[in-house]
């Protein structure tokens, strides 16, 4: 990767340019012209490295989510994966080491839609779901720091989970349109607005509006960690008495190995775990050194814990809140 690629995925994950040319600004920015940032841009998403240009919605806030799991039999792991994968409320689909070895993310509209989406899945695959809403989050940012250094205060910054909010219907619509990420084209947010059916400032006024209420957690690039080498990518799940979760989770949530942290609603009895914590790396025995040391440093020896190591990558895209039909005919 040269330096342009680096500096333009590693600074641009965050704190996108909401104005007419973006990525005109961006290429000023990195002293280029705009042509070479979109050829870039439109070459590093073909290679996979990036996902898209757009919105990471904070979960809880719109709609509804949840990380759900279940455990196929090997040699139906691939169909069970493939019907889930199907499911258009599901965003994220990874086997992982496990008796539970099927691990998504499915969003909804609303907790009764997708109620209806896991008992489908359920019916569909002939076997359990568990579902394990989230309860807390202490860091879930989305971003991927390249250069390995320590966390920005503003990635840091936690938004507390305020009172669902109520879409209006050309909010409904302007979301609709921006699931899949922006168009790679001079004016982007112009673009949203067409297919929307609002202007560019409206557009551009309602996505500061929503990264300023929290509703959007990050508008940048979205890269793919596994392509850009870190192909180690453990869930470390941890078995803690109520009343830790809290410090353990705020401690745990400013390592720099962490890369996710949040509090889950247990499954008893078939899961105990209620704090889970992600960890990426370029090998394995690098992600398990990392564990451990959290493990010691933070005086959680004793407690239960279970590491998940993704094995397959099923599924991965940005969630849809609003479903085509919604957006179409808000």
């Amino acid at each position: 990767m040269d330096s342009l690629d680096f500096r333009l995925i590693n600074e641009f994950q965050r704190d996108f340019p909401l104005e007419s040319q973006p990525f005109a600004e961006i290429a000023y920015r990195l002293c280029t012209d705009e042509e070479t940032i979109l050829a870039d841009l439109q070459r590093l998403q073909a290679e996979g490295v990036v996902s898209r240009v757009g919105a990471v919605f904070a979960p809880r806030r719109i709609g509804a989510s949840t990380l759900a799991a279940l455990a196929a039999p090997r040699g139906q792991l691939e169909a069970v994966a493939a019907r889930v994968s199907a499911r258009p409320e599901v965003n994220h689909n990874y086997e992982r080491e496990h008796r539970y070895n099927l691990w998504f993310v499915a969003t909804a509209s609303d907790e009764a839609h997708l109620a209806e989406t896991l008992a489908a899945i359920e019916h569909d695959s002939g076997y359990q779901v568990i579902s394990l809403p989230l309860e807390h989050e202490f860091y879930i940012d989305l971003g991927f720091d390249l250069a390995g250094v320590c966390k920005a205060p503003s990635s840091m910054r936690r938004i507390e989970a305020g009172a669902l909010r109520e879409l209006t219907l050309p909010e409904q619509k302007l979301m609709g349109v921006l699931q899949h990420g922006l168009d790679l084209v001079p004016q982007p947010f112009a673009r949203l607005g067409e297919q929307a059916g609002l202007d560019e400032a409206e557009v551009i006024a309602t996505l500061k509006r929503w990264r300023g209420e929290g509703l959007i957690k990050r508008f940048g690039v979205v890269v793919r960690h596994h392509e850009l080498g870190y192909t180690a990518n453990a869930m470390v799940v941890w078995d803690l008495p109520d009343d830790e979760v809290e410090r353990i989770g705020t401690a745990l949530a400013a390592e720099p190995e962490v890369t996710l942290c949040y509090r889950r609603r247990r499954h008893a009895p078939e899961w105990p775990y209620n704090l889970f914590c992600m960890i990426h790396g370029r090998a394995r025995g690098e992600v398990e050194a990392a564990a451990e040391s959290l493990r010691q440093r933070h005086g959680l020896s004793q407690v239960p814990y279970s590491i998940l190591f993704s094995r397959r990558r099923f599924k991965q895209r940005g969630a849809h809140y609003v479903s085509q039909a919604e957006a179409a005919h808000g």
